[in-house]
């Protein structure tokens, strides 16, 4: 099975405006990711371990910094395409 390359952000130079809907975007895409990953039971407690209600409470952090550091390592290509939207739709405005 082949690898995944994420889709590269353009190399144009970024406007403090671009920033702020490039961040906008990688805090969906991280959203997006966290629920994937609770979805798929990352995050839910084992009886393993007893860590109780502290572990449920902050299983949830857990994801979503999981989530955050998958946007950084390139994601799933969500955030370009999120932020391009976002771009022609503040454009259009």
């Amino acid at each position: 099975m082949a690898a995944v390359t994420p889709i590269a952000p353009s190399s144009m130079p970024v406007s403090t405006r671009d920033q702020a809907l490039r961040e906008a975007a990688e805090k969906l895409e991280a959203s997006f990711l966290a629920e994937m990953l609770k979805s798929a039971g990352l995050g839910k407690t084992s009886d393993h371990f007893g860590g109780g209600s502290g572990e449920d409470q902050f299983g949830s952090f857990l994801v979503q910094e999981q989530a955050m550091q998958m946007v950084k390592a390139g994601g799933i290509g969500l955030t370009e395409s999120l932020f391009q939207a976002l771009k022609e739709k503040q454009d259009e405005a």
